[in-house]
């Protein structure tokens, strides 16, 4: 046949289109034959991946949480420290231009108090006659990193006379960044602690109330009935104006935090029991017992893992419920209370319509509230979606 025939380069092109199906039906083959052959993990790491906004609050709770971790370091001042000359300091801002001339390095002005003649106000003139570089690795104002060792190194900072307040500064004359930085790490780690004491507590008065039954189950249930009867707020507030006054900063952060889990465990416990009543009488629960299983085991190695899924997403949506609750008890004056720094110790200097209207910066930490809660509300949705990836 000629090399020119169409009947032959027809031929040819039927077989390319073969050889390429066939490509084609092995890749998918290959794609088929690894998903069914992937762990429960795998999937829902697959699945969890193309949630996009679950993705967001994951990378976004990361940095507040490495901010909290070395909120010492990345902070250009100490929580404590004062500038008289500069209350109520508005949010600063850093420069790469002076004029029509642009800078690589960030600079800031230096700024001077001037009184309004006319609104009897102190307001803040910049002097654009001199530059002050904004430095990495600054040296300021010394600390101990962690409790271990005393450190003057800063992520950032500017030499004096000049000062950086990127957020502006609270009635004292405290920088709100630093504040901020430091009030996370109580906020968050409240969250976390609180969350782990009702989850523990969930668990174990769940699974037993749920696998014994009888008066067991009766006594429980009636507990969590008369606790879930009262109205949340005031009983947070009522336990927490219980802890003394003269307790110290510490103690008052831990009888919060125990506070807080007394009642965050009831509704777990409720899901925990429906669970186990509903899987006590499955075949692999029977065949524990009849191998020889203690009951105790049963509960712990059986009954409970078998809906890990929800239990780990229960936790990631418990945590912002914990963090409100600190935040709402600290505005309110009963829970956490100066020297230390949270979210909502830092609120309550803003509980007035004049402050607000006059400095809004104040409010920079409900902000943060905001959006911690938000993004542990789209990793819990993520997480949930993810649990179950067959879906």
């Amino acid at each position: 046949m000629a090399h020119g025939d169409p009947a032959s380069a027809d031929a040819r092109v039927s077989a390319a289109t073969v050889s390429a199906a066939g490509a084609v039906a092995d890749a998918g083959g290959a794609s088929d034959e690894s998903y069914y052959l992937a762990s429960q993990w795998q999937l829902m790491w697959s699945k969890f991946r193309r949630h996009k906004l679950a993705i967001v609050g994951a990378v976004i709770l990361g940095l507040f949480y490495l901010g909290a971790l070395f909120c010492e370091f990345l902070s250009p001042y100490t929580p404590l420290e004062r500038n008289a000359d500069f209350i109520f300091f508005p949010p600063q801002r850093v420069h790469f231009f002076d004029g029509s001339r642009f800078y690589v390095r960030p600079f800031v002005y230096e700024f001077r108090q001037e009184l309004n003649e006319e609104t009897f106000r102190w307001e803040y003139i910049a002097d654009t006659t001199t530059r002050y570089p904004v430095r990495l690795f600054h040296r300021g104002d010394e600390y101990r990193f962690w409790r271990l060792f005393r450190t003057d190194l800063h992520f950032f900072g500017v030499d004096a006379p000049a000062t950086i307040h990127l957020l502006g500064t609270d009635e004292l004359g405290r920088d709100m960044l630093t504040r901020v930085l430091y009030a996370s790490r109580i906020s968050l780690s409240v969250g976390l602690g609180g969350v782990l004491i009702s989850f523990l507590l969930g668990c174990l008065l769940g699974g037993v109330s749920g696998f014994y039954s009888g008066k067991v189950d009766t006594i429980i249930q009636r507990v969590i009935e008369f606790l879930r009867s009262i109205p949340t707020i005031p009983l947070w507030m009522g336990l927490a104006a219980a802890l003394p006054a003269h307790w110290s900063a510490i103690k008052v952060y831990f009888g919060i935090t125990l506070v807080l889990s007394i009642v965050g465990w009831t509704g777990l416990a409720r899901v925990v029991r429906g669970k186990l009543l509903e899987l006590r009488e499955e075949d692999f629960v029977t065949a524990a017992r009849v191998a020889g299983a203690r009951e105790r085991s049963i509960i712990s190695r059986h009954l409970l893992p078998s809906f890990s899924s929800y239990l780990i997403v229960n936790i990631t949506l418990d945590i912002p419920g914990m963090i409100l609750g600190e935040t709402a008890l600290s505005f309110l004056g009963l829970g956490l209370r100066p020297p230390v720094v949270s979210w909502g110790v830092l609120l309550k200097a803003a509980q007035n319509v004049r402050t607000v209207a006059q400095q809004p910066w104040l409010l920079v930490p409900a902000l943060f509230v905001i959006v911690a809660v938000l993004a542990f509300n789209f990793l819990g949705d993520g997480m949930r979606d993810a649990a179950d990836p067959y879906k």
